[in-house]
C-alpha cells in the first residue's frame, strides 16, 4: 500500500489527510486559526501560526495513520487562494499579517486603479476585474504600509507568495533553501499573472510598481518542486500545488472541457472546465486556470461564486432563532412541502456573480397569513439552488455548452432536499462523490500523478465513484415558472442602497 499526504490549508483551519493508492481517507487532523479582525473591513491570518499548525497536523495525522514520512510517497498542498504574505528572505519573519482574501482594506485602492480603463482594464490578461478579492492589490497595500518594505522588496530582501508559496518554503527549508515557487492556479488569482504566458505580467508590474525579484517561480500543479527539509516530512517530494477550488475540481476528476463541479459551504464556487484556451467571460465571470500538468498545455476553467449559501442557514439559525443547528433545515424545510410562494434573496452584502450588484441587499418576498417557519426555511435552501442556476447559466452562454452533470461537494450535499432541488431547477442530473474530501483528494491525486502513484488522467478517473446521483424529475413548466419568479425576487434587491 502507498499513501500520498495532503496539506489542505484553508480560511479557518489548517487539516492534513493521508490517503491510500485507492483514493480513500486513511488518517486526518485538523487545528483552527485565530481570526484577526483590526478594524472593520480587515481579516488578517499569523503566518507563523499557520506554519506551526501545519506541522502539527502533519505529526497527528501520521500517528493516527500508523506511519513514518518514509511510508508517504508524496505530499500536495491546497491553500486559500487570494491571501496575501510578505516575509524577509534571510529569516523568514513575516513583515506583516497575512491579508487574507475577505479582507477589503484595498477598496481604495482598487478604485484608483478603475479610474483608468475601469474594473475591466487588466481583464484580457489576466481574466480578473480589478478587485479586492485579489491578492496582488493586497501585496502593493503591504509594500506601502509597511516601513522600508518598498526598498528592501526592490534589494531582492523580501519574498512574497500566498499560502501556498509560504508552505512550500518553509518545508523545504526555509531560509536554508527553501524554494520559492507557486503554481499557475494561485498564480492566476492575484491580478498580476498573464493568462496567455503563464508568466508575470510586466507591464502590470510596473503599474502596480512591484519587483519582480518579490515573486516567486510560477510552476505546473503536479511536479517535484523539492523535498522535504523538516522533521515531520524528511526526504518526502512536495509534489503538488492547487488554489482550493481548483483542486475541488480536480479531486472531482472533472478533467474534460465542459465538466463542472460545485462547492457548497458558506458560499458556493461553481468551477467549469473549458479545455486548452482561456474562455473570456461576458457574463460576470472570473476566467481562472484549472490546472497545469508537466509539459501540457495549462487547463482553463470559468468560475463564479456565489456569496452567501450555507451563510444562509447560519443566519436564520444565529439571527432569527428558527432552528438549533444547521442540520434540523432539512427537515423544517420538508415540513412545507413547496415554498409556499416565498422567495429569500439573501444579498446580505450585495451579489456576486452573475450580478456584481454591490447596491443589492437581502429580501424574503412573497409573504401572505399563510407563510410558516416551514417555508422560511425552504425558500433559504432553494435560494442556494436558484443562485447556482444562474452562474451555471452564465457559463452556459459564455462556454456554449452545458455540462452533462453537476459534480458537487461541501457540508451542504448532506442535505438531500436541496439536492435534489438543485438538480430539479437545473434540468440534469447532480452527483456527490464518494469521498467528499475533494478538495485535499484533488492535492493528493495531482501529487501522487507526479510521483507515479498514478499513471495518468485516466486512472485518476476510475478511481472517482458517485456516492448518490440525483436526477431532476421536476416538469420542466414548472421549473421555468419558479425561475421566472426567482428572477423577479432578484431584481427586488437592486438599488436597495440608494432607496
Amino acid at each position: 500500500m502507498r499513501y500520498v499526504g495532503a496539506v489542505d490549508q484553508g480560511t479557518t483551519s489548517t487539516r492534513f489527510l493521508v490517503f491510500d493508492d485507492r483514493g480513500r481517507v486513511v488518517a486526518s487532523a485538523q487545528e483552527e486559526h485565530r481570526q484577526i479582525t483590526p478594524q472593520p473591513g480587515w481579516v488578517e491570518h499569523d503566518p507563523l501560526e499557520i506554519w506551526e499548525r501545519t506541522r502539527r497536523v502533519v505529526r497527528r495525522a501520521c500517528a493516527e495513520a500508523g506511519i513514518t514520512p518514509q511510508d508517504l510517497a508524496a505530499v500536495g498542498v491546497t491553500n486559500q487562494r487570494e491571501t496575501a504574505v510578505v516575509w524577509e528572505r534571510a529569516t523568514g519573519r513575516p513583515v506583516a499579517n497575512a491579508v487574507v482574501w475577505q479582507d477589503t482594506r484595498t477598496d481604495a485602492l482598487c478604485r484608483e486603479l478603475s479610474r483608468t480603463g475601469g474594473v475591466d482594464r487588466f481583464r484580457d490578461r489576466t481574466g480578473l476585474p480589478v478587485a479586492t478579492y485579489f491578492s496582488g492589490p493586497k501585496l502593493r497595500w503591504i509594500l506601502d504600509h509597511t516601513p522600508g518594505a518598498q526598498q528592501a522588496a526592490e534589494r531582492g530582501e523580501l519574498l512574497f507568495g500566498t499560502v501556498d508559496t509560504w508552505l512550500l518554503w518553509w518545508l523545504t527549508g526555509g531560509p536554508a533553501g527553501g524554494v520559492h515557487v507557486t503554481d499557475v492556479t494561485n498564480a492566476s488569482r492575484t491580478l498580476l499573472m498573464n493568462l496567455h504566458t503563464l508568466d508575470w505580467d510586466d507591464g502590470i508590474l510596473r503599474e502596480l510598481g512591484i519587483p519582480r525579484a518579490l515573486l516567486p517561480e510560477i510552476r505546473s500543479s503536479c511536479e517535484v518542486y523539492g523535498e522535504a527539509a523538516v522533521e515531520e516530512l524528511s526526504g518526502v517530494p512536495l509534489a503538488a500545488d492547487l488554489g482550493d477550488q481548483q483542486a475541488a475540481l480536480f479531486g472531482q476528476t472533472c478533467f474534460s472541457p465542459g465538466e463542472a463541479k460545485n462547492t457548497y459551504g458558506t458560499g458556493c464556487f461553481l468551477l467549469l472546465n473549458t479545455g486548452p484556451q482561456p474562455v473570456a467571460s461576458r457574463h460576470g465571470l472570473l476566467t481562472t486556470v484549472a490546472y497545469r500538468l508537466p509539459a501540457s498545455p495549462p487547463a482553463y476553467a470559468l468560475e463564479g461564486s456565489v456569496a452567501i449559501a450555507g451563510a444562509a442557514v447560519q443566519w436564520l439559525r444565529d439571527n432569527l432563532g428558527l432552528i438549533r443547528t444547521s442540520a434540523e433545515v432539512e427537515e423544517l424545510a420538508r415540513s412545507a412541502g413547496d415554498n409556499g410562494g416565498v422567495y429569500f434573496v439573501p444579498a446580505f452584502s450585495g451579489l456576486f456573480a452573475p450580478y456584481w450588484r454591490s447596491d443589492a441587499r437581502g429580501v424574503i418576498v412573497g409573504l401572505t397569513r399563510y407563510t410558516h417557519r416551514g417555508h422560511i426555511a425552504r425558500a433559504t435552501l432553494e435560494a442556494t439552488a436558484y443562485q447556482t442556476r444562474e452562474v451555471l447559466e452564465a457559463m452556459v452562454r459564455d462556454f456554449g455548452v452545458s455540462p452533462p452533470a453537476l459534480r458537487v461537494d461541501g457540508g451542504m450535499v448532506r442535505n438531500e432536499l436541496l439536492m435534489q432541488f438543485q438538480a430539479d431547477v437545473l434540468g440534469i442530473p447532480v452527483v456527490r462523490a464518494a469521498v467528499q474530501e475533494t478538495t485535499a483528494l484533488g492535492a493528493a491525486y495531482a501529487a501522487g500523478l507526479a510521483v507515479g502513484v498514478w499513471k495518468d488522467l485516466d486512472e485518476l478517473r476510475s478511481l472517482w465513484a458517485t456516492d448518490r446521483r440525483w436526477q431532476p424529475t421536476m416538469p420542466a413548466e414548472t421549473r421555468e415558472a419558479l425561475y421566472r419568479r426567482w428572477l423577479r425576487a432578484v431584481e427586488r434587491t437592486f438599488n436597495w442602497l440608494e432607496g
